[in-house]
């Protein structure tokens, strides 16, 4: 896993002709016949990629042209801030704010250990008028521990000792409700692991984000907490004998449950030929005749299932079973070519989140076709990427980032946008858009 800045006064040329011409055509023009450059220039937000509905009315198409039109007013706001505060001799681009982000997700791993009541919800929606909306959110307690960890870890932020040991505490010992993390009771029947708070059954998702969480923590005494034998006792418990898993004992099947347990049991060397067996077998079955996985069989393609998918194959060193051209078709389709962002699916509205679970794929593909002795060059714009992230996606006002524009930031989307960014910066031929002083942590791709 936000939005921009504000600004006006016209002095130099920052973007497409187009948008800059609805600022201040008279004075930009003016600029332009004096001789000064352009000192920066989005490969997104390009008008000639505006969505035209030919005359047609419907309820997606309304809700993409305002989406485009958010995502428009945040790159005027920008070109407006630039005309109004910079040098004119002044390198200018998106400006990445690490400082607001990390000081959002410090206060939120520090809130997020007190009563999960409705006066405290706020705290995880940073929205005050949505928290009546909410009425528990104790079953997402480890991945809040997972995203807020990773988004340190990718800002580079210092984590202290307070902070790192008590969610270790908190994620494998019983602890007290007005600890770190809230009371993140541990199972102690025979099959279990990790839970999705307290009372609740254990399930694979919140096992994932628990031990992923620990990894991110990396210290000692996060490792050594794992216990790898119970761990695997209870991903045995999950496996069906279709070769997929379910997310809970007695639980439904879907690819999340593939992934998330060949993901934690990669990750603590437990992989064995039993959590293998058929396990490629059912995951290819999901691909779908789009390119994409679904997140069972006969489903529609979708970005979180499709890296869950392609991921999960590359643990089982089975990524030759992948159709990759439709697969690369599908991805190349999912940028919006005037956001710059991803969607998730066919027809729908570019997301935040998705800059991690689609653009993930193509390094990850590209690596397999490598290996098969197969060159394929990255299939996606990372400096179109970068911008909609940098320009749509920061809440400059709150901190986090956020799914677009008119939505609130959170640690999901902080997490996931901010690893979208790295796998921009880092897995694409394009520059690090800004410059250095934008530049995340890289990560493991697989994982996340």
């Amino acid at each position: 896993m936000l939005s921009s800045a504000v600004f006006c006064n016209p002095r130099i040329l920052a973007i497409h002709e187009v948008c800059i011409l609805e600022l201040n055509p008279g004075a930009v023009l003016q600029e332009l016949m004096d001789g000064s450059s352009a000192v920066y220039s989005f490969n997104a937000f390009d008008e000639k990629y505006a969505f035209n509905d030919d005359g047609f009315f419907t309820y997606s198409s309304t809700e993409q042209k305002r989406v485009e039109e958010l995502a428009r007013d945040q790159a005027r706001k920008f070109i407006d801030a630039y005309l109004d505060s910079v040098d004119e001799d002044s390198d200018y681009a998106p400006t990445l704010y690490r400082t607001l982000h990390t000081r959002l997700v410090y206060r939120s791993l520090k809130k997020l250990g007190r009563s999960c009541s409705l006066k405290r919800i706020s705290a995880v929606s940073f929205q005050t008028y949505s928290f009546f909306r909410i009425q528990h959110l104790d079953a997402s307690r480890p991945w809040f521990c997972y995203w807020g960890m990773h988004s340190l870890r990718l800002l580079e932020a210092s984590l202290d000792e307070n902070l790192t040991s008590r969610p270790v505490n908190g994620l494998l010992v019983d602890m007290e409700a007005s600890s770190f993390f809230g009371s993140f009771d541990r199972h102690v029947c025979e099959n279990s692991f990790f839970n999705r708070g307290p009372g609740q059954y254990p399930h694979l998702a919140t096992t994932y984000g628990a031990i992923m969480a620990l990894v991110s923590i990396g210290t000692d005494e996060a490792l050594a907490s794992i216990d790898r034998k119970t761990l695997k006792v209870f991903l045995h418990s999950v496996k069906r004998p279709d070769g997929g898993f379910a997310l809970h004992i007695g639980g439904e099947a879907d690819m999340r449950g593939s992934y998330c347990a060949l993901a934690v049991a990669s990750i603590t060397n437990i992989l064995d030929d039993q959590l293998r067996k058929d396990a490629d077998s059912w995951v290819i079955s999901c691909q779908t005749y789009e390119g994409g996985f679904g997140g069972e069989r006969c489903c529609e393609a979708h970005g979180g299932y499709t890296f869950c998918g392609v991921a999960a194959l590359m643990l089982l060193g089975k990524s030759a079973l992948i159709h990759a051209s439709s697969l690369y078709r599908w991805l190349a389709n999912k940028q919006m070519k005037f956001e710059g962002g991803f969607q998730g699916r066919t027809n729908k509205l570019v997301d935040g989140c998705y800059s991690f679970w689609l653009a993930a794929v193509f390094p990850i593909l590209e690596v397999a076709q490598l290996a098969m002795g197969n060159k394929i060059s990255s299939s996606f714009d990372g400096k179109a990427l970068q911008e909609y992230i940098l320009v749509a996606c920061q809440d400059v006002e709150n901190g986090g980032l956020r799914d677009k524009p008119d939505k609130s930031s959170d640690l999901y989307h902080t997490c996931y946008v901010l690893s979208g960014l790295s796998i921009a910066q880092y897995y694409t031929t394009d520059a690090i858009v800004g410059g250095e002083i934008n530049r995340l942590v890289s990560i493991w791709l697989i994982s996340g």
